[in-house]
């Protein structure tokens, strides 16, 4: 497997996820992260439809290419269009300059990831994950991961991974293809735990896996306003339940997105925690976050309370 930095840098965000986010401030947080020692880079085409690709391209050329490390993704065949009107609608501020469509055959992984390595580019890329084919799982297991198996071997592809929120199918790719990753997010995280037993099956199968969505979309940054949960409105008894998990760290003058950040890393198959992030300000606080212990104590009273 790939060595990965502690800590990864999440590209949604900068791809202008919601939000649009200004070229300088996506140049001043990719900046921040480099400068807090972070060298994994995620991105993918869906991210603003090749915006996030394009930001990180730029900000990684010139520096030599074994001091980084980048993920993109393929499941998504970016195509022409002009419609006009903007991509709100599937979650990015940038202009509708393209549509998505799934493609998971052995063709559009190839087209798709030139693409990507045009937008970024590099010649080669560290990994590529099978991005979200909840829907289209049969045809990725047959003819997605073997594709990109074949670019491994031609050197083009590092490792091989999938992507996805559920916990699920990725144990089906894990059992049934040769994998080195899995990108698993929000199902693994001190408020939730659901992919245990993946992440078991991952440290039996050595495949790395590198955790994303560890703030749960975000209630887990601020459970005191009630954030969202798996990206919509969070139900009462989870905001409750990260409440007390916050003032179960507060004793022990632990902040719970420092605990959020730490967890993951508890399980011996977890190898990075990839955070999404918009501006330096993030970047800072995020590193903060994760460069102090989280005393053994914490998850002892975590436990006990029921809470872990």
């Amino acid at each position: 497997m790939i060595p990965l930095s502690r800590l990864g840098f999440g590209g949604g965000p900068i791809g202008n996820l919601y939000t649009e986010v200004s070229d300088s401030d996506a140049l001043g947080a990719l900046e921040a992260a480099w400068d807090a020692g972070i060298r994994y880079f995620d991105t993918a085409p869906h991210y603003g439809l090749g915006l996030s690709e394009r930001r990180i391209g730029e900000f990684l050329a010139g520096r030599p290419r074994d001091s980084f490390v980048v993920s993109t993704k393929v499941g998504r065949v970016l195509e022409p269009c002009s419609a006009g009107g903007d991509d709100r609608a599937n979650g990015f501020a940038v202009p509708a300059t393209h549509v998505r469509r799934w493609d998971f055959g052995a063709d559009g992984v190839r087209r798709s990831l030139e693409s990507s390595l045009e937008r970024l580019g590099l010649d080669r890329v560290d990994v590529v994950y099978v991005h979200d084919p909840d829907d289209h799982g049969d045809r990725a297991v047959a003819e997605a991961v073997p594709a990109l198996a074949a670019l491994r071997d031609e050197g083009v592809v590092g490792a091989v991974g999938v992507g996805m929120n559920q916990w699920e199918l990725p144990a089906r790719f894990v059992r049934e293809t040769d994998v080195d990753v899995v990108l698993l997010a929000g199902r693994y995280t001190v408020l939730e735990q659901s992919g245990a037993g993946l992440l078991d099956l991952c440290a039996e199968r050595g495949v790395s896996v590198v955790a994303a969505g560890v703030f749960n979309s975000g209630l887990l940054a601020r459970p005191e306003v009630g954030d969202t949960y798996d990206y919509r409105a969070a139900p009462v008894q989870l905001v409750e339940r990260a409440r007390r998990i916050a003032g179960v760290c507060a004793r022990h003058g632990v902040t719970l997105p420092r605990a959020a950040v730490a967890f993951p890393f508890r399980h011996p198959a977890v190898v990075s925690v990839l955070l999404g992030m918009r501006t330096a300000d993030e970047v800072r606080a995020n590193a903060e976050a994760a460069s102090a212990p989280v005393p053994d104590v914490v998850w002892d009273d975590l436990r006990e309370e029921g809470l872990l």
